[in-house]
């Protein structure tokens, strides 16, 4: 019974929740959350590899050790100084282990942070395949509920309404350009269109031939344009003379 009561429960609440969800609202926090899990992963790789560069610098701290105390030991032994040898020795023996301790962890740390990398390098491919597919499902709602707004829009028509106030409109519109259009084509037809359209093609064979006058000229011009100019200036002289006595006979 105590079962039956939970399952009851269960069933109460779950409904209540169910029906509190709105997907769009669901997705759009999805989106969210997954854009905000980079920075905290971006925190976690960056504290891997600071971790593998600190192992780096020891382990190349100890090579350098191990290679300072070889020398100082052979130069001992040179000297005769085993004492000086041995404890060079033992400091030799404790950096070497040292040497060996940071080397495995330089090799797990290299090998965590590249693990590292292939898991954001999955999870941003993850992710973006995520967010396009949430992005893809909110603007299929998005049309869902434009459809769902024309379709109401539709059923809302009424015979006696909106349809037949839009036909009688259109008609009503029609009539009137049918209307405009007669009363221009009987305007055009109270106007003499053919004395027009031969005034001006008289216009245009006219302009033509002043056209071809111009051209002659021209010829002529520039066929004169070859006499001496020392000849010209008799003439010009003459025009000029000619040209005085008239304006002094119109002015007497």
């Amino acid at each position: 019974m105590f079962k039956r009561f939970i399952r009851a429960i269960k069933s109460l609440f779950g409904g209540f929740i169910s029906s509190m969800e709105d997907p769009k609202l669901i997705l759009e926090q999805n989106i969210r959350d997954l854009n905000d899990q980079i920075p905290q992963m971006n925190e976690n790789i960056a504290t891997v590899k600071a971790n593998m560069l600190m192992l780096q610098k020891e382990v190349k701290r100890n090579e350098r050790s191990i290679q300072d105390l070889t020398a100082k030991i052979k130069s001992a032994i040179q000297a005769d100084r085993d004492d000086i040898a041995e404890s060079y020795a033992l400091r030799l023996e404790k950096a070497k282990e040292s040497f060996s301790h940071s080397k495995e962890q330089l090799q797990f740390a290299e090998r965590a942070y590249k693990k590292a990398l292939k898991v954001k390098k999955v999870f941003m491919k993850e992710k973006d395949k995520k967010i396009q597919e949430a992005k893809e499902a909110l603007r299929a709602s998005e049309r869902a509920e434009w459809q769902s707004k024309i379709a109401d829009t539709l059923e809302q028509f009424e015979v006696g309404g909106i349809d037949q106030t839009h036909d009688e409109m259109i008609n009503r519109i029609n009539e009137e350009s049918a209307k405009n259009e007669a009363r221009m084509e009987i305007a055009l037809d109270s106007i003499d269109t053919e004395t027009m359209e031969i005034e001006a093609n008289a216009e245009k064979i006219r302009a033509k031939s002043l056209v071809e006058q111009f051209k002659m000229e021209m010829d002529e011009g520039s066929g004169a344009g070859s006499i001496d100019l020392d000849e010209e200036e008799p003439a010009k002289e003459k025009d000029s003379s000619k040209t005085i006595g008239n304006k002094e006979k119109s002015g007497s």
